[in-house]
């Protein structure tokens, strides 16, 4: 009875919604609110993985040669999380999927705190494994923005679900150092530190989403096109149509691509820059560089993706991973100015097909099927990024980090043939 009437309740709260714009928009900026607080502190937890990870890694196996597993576990990770956030968001709403999936990430990174302790390598690769949640919810937090936003606003309101995530994960490659140095005073290793820093992060992510994202935006978007679709005569079966189901793929085909160029060129750079005598707080200056360059654009990309297009911005992007990875390719081992400037196109190219993807996926689905949608894309890109991660350590160890470089840039310019090949099929 006590379940019947919060359920009630529940309805009640949505039926306000129904018939009021003003109340709607007030619903979509208070939604914006409450992802870029969590998001600041997603940014963070994030940052632990991509910037010791496979230090940690090499340090416990004592060779590079698998250095990028550690990227490849939590982005694998990321692609279990992402598909049961996805369903769970589509089931619960919002409030719960993404709640939840932060928890489980802060969860994964005290496990890897606990494994460093233990000098476990088998618990290592299993909390890894967790961890990698708090990535996929960090990414798909991008969707809750979108779910109130007028067709014109989807690619911007993604955006600005993400550039906040900048303070975050900017500040967490800097506090590597501290974080080592607080690890060390309470006898934990130094690499596991600012895993402790994305332990408490994720853990507060989840906490802002499970309190204050109420009423949930999906839960309502959902509840007004239904509202708006009766005594409609389409299809209302769910079934996407063939225009959908082209948006949707060339979406996932932007997303995948950059993923796997970013993340291979990402993860080997701690581990060429530890091989050129570069320090840990260097590693970290310039991994603070490129998560910056990963966000922080999106205060214009979102505008520009609404304004020019999202397939001119989805090429734009494989342009600027052509440069990366040539800069990165060609800079001496000792210039931490090339290096820096490389892994900043890095970002940018990642971010423009990101947010790109992003408004083709919201713009080919309905609230109905959206976040199961959303969810089965992100783990192709999780995946995408494990295959990245993992390959690159092989690619390295067989070649150089210049020809790695060199390949994912070549690769990332394949978007520009693809995208108009599939804008033409039809």
């Amino acid at each position: 009875m006590n379940s019947l009437s919060k359920s009630e309740k529940k309805n009640a709260v949505i039926e306000t919604y129904l018939n009021s714009p003003e109340r709607q928009r007030k619903l979509y900026r208070r939604t914006l609110i409450t992802v870029i607080f969590s998001q600041i502190f997603g940014g963070a937890g994030l940052a632990a993985g991509i910037t010791v990870g496979a230090l940690l890694a090499q340090d416990m196996m004592g060779t590079d040669k698998f250095s990028g597993v550690p990227t490849a576990l939590f982005t694998l990770g990321s692609a279990a999380a992402a598909l049961l956030v996805g369903r769970f968001s589509q089931k619960l709403g919002r409030r719960i999927g993404l709640g939840m999936g932060f928890v489980a990430g802060g969860l994964g990174a005290l496990g890897v705190v606990a494994a460093a302790l233990a000098d476990s390598l088998v618990l290592l690769l299993i909390s890894l494994l967790v961890y990698g949640a708090g990535t996929a919810t960090n990414l798909q937090a991008r969707y809750a923005g979108t779910d109130l936003a007028s067709p014109k606003q989807r690619a911007t309101a993604a955006s600005m679900a993400m550039v906040f995530t900048t303070l975050g994960a900017v500040a967490g490659p800097n506090l590597v150092n501290v974080m080592g140095s607080f690890a060390l005073s309470i006898g934990v290793p130094s690499l596991a530190g600012p895993f402790l820093l994305a332990a408490v992060a994720y853990l507060l992510a989840g906490a802002v989403l499970l309190i204050f994202l109420n009423p949930d935006p999906l839960l309502i978007a959902n509840a007004i096109a239904e509202n708006n679709s009766k005594g409609s005569t389409g299809s209302s079966n769910g079934t996407l149509g063939e225009a959908a189901k082209r948006g949707i793929t060339l979406g996932a085909v932007v997303m995948i691509l950059t993923q796997i160029v970013m993340v291979a060129i990402m993860t080997m750079t701690p581990v060429h820059m530890k091989h050129h005598g570069h320090g840990l707080s260097e590693v970290g200056l310039v991994i603070g560089f490129h998560i910056g360059s990963m966000y922080l654009p999106s205060l214009i990309t979102g505008v520009l993706v609404d304004k020019v297009g999202r397939t001119v911005m989805a090429m734009a992007s494989g342009v600027t991973l052509l440069l990366a990875g040539i800069i990165a390719a060609t800079a001496p081992n000792d210039s931490m100015v090339m290096l820096i400037i490389a892994l900043c196109l890095l970002g940018i190219g990642w971010n423009f097909g990101l947010i790109s993807g992003t408004a083709l996926i919201v713009d080919s689905t309905t609230p109905s099927d959206r976040a199961k949608v959303q969810g089965s894309v992100d783990v192709l890109i999780a995946l995408a990024g494990a295959s990245g991660g993992a390959l690159s350590g092989m690619v390295v160890a067989g070649t150089s980090y210049s020809t790695l470089s060199y390949i994912g840039g070549f690769l990332a310019l394949l978007l520009i043939p693809i995208m108009f090949w599939l804008k033409a099929k039809k």
